[in-house]
């Protein structure tokens, strides 16, 4: 198990899938292809996503277009789950359980920065952060959230019809 003992955070085996991910991606559209997401940090408990952002995905103001704040939270929480990813092992999956998103700045068209990183993992909870940057390095956007370790196997999180600890239908 991946642990963040004496502060050390350990790559779990997904990290090491992290290539075999990418590649399996299904044709057509995908969150990453369509926005035009590129990895540029891969690290155990830590990842960045760089992405050029168009006036496609902002709303116009009097003093220019802004990064639409749904955007933001999308490569935020991308960074994040990149990183909690690569703690796992291969018989663990993740869901979040919370996310909150403080919006520092107004991001505007050009290329900004998410980098997310594992702040503390046990057997059963993911903590992660994530920061975004303009291309000149200013901080626009600040992110955390906790990431829920399940089986890999079955659904995720999800009762099946026949799970007798399944709430009722009332």
């Amino acid at each position: 198990m991946v642990s963040d003992v004496g502060g050390e955070i350990r790559a779990g085996e997904r990290f090491y899938e992290r290539l075999r991910w990418e590649q399996q991606m299904p044709d057509g559209p995908h969150i990453w292809r369509t926005l035009g997401f590129e990895r540029t940090l891969w690290e155990p408990g830590r990842t960045a996503i760089q992405w050029d952002v168009t006036p496609d995905y902002c709303f116009p103001t009097n003093s220019g277009f802004i990064l639409h704040g749904g955007m933001v939270t999308t490569i935020l929480d991308s960074a994040m789950g990149g990183a909690c990813w690569s703690v796992l092992d291969s018989h663990e999956a993740f869901l979040t359980a919370d996310l909150r998103v403080e919006f520092l700045r107004s991001a505007t068209p050009g290329t900004v920065v998410s980098e997310g990183w594992v702040v503390r993992r046990t057997r059963r909870v993911v903590f992660c952060a994530a920061e975004l940057y303009d291309a000149g390095g200013q901080l626009l956007a600040t992110s955390r959230c906790t990431q829920v370790v399940l089986p890999a196997e079955g659904v995720a999180g999800r009762y099946s019809k026949n799970d007798e600890d399944a709430p009722s239908e009332a």
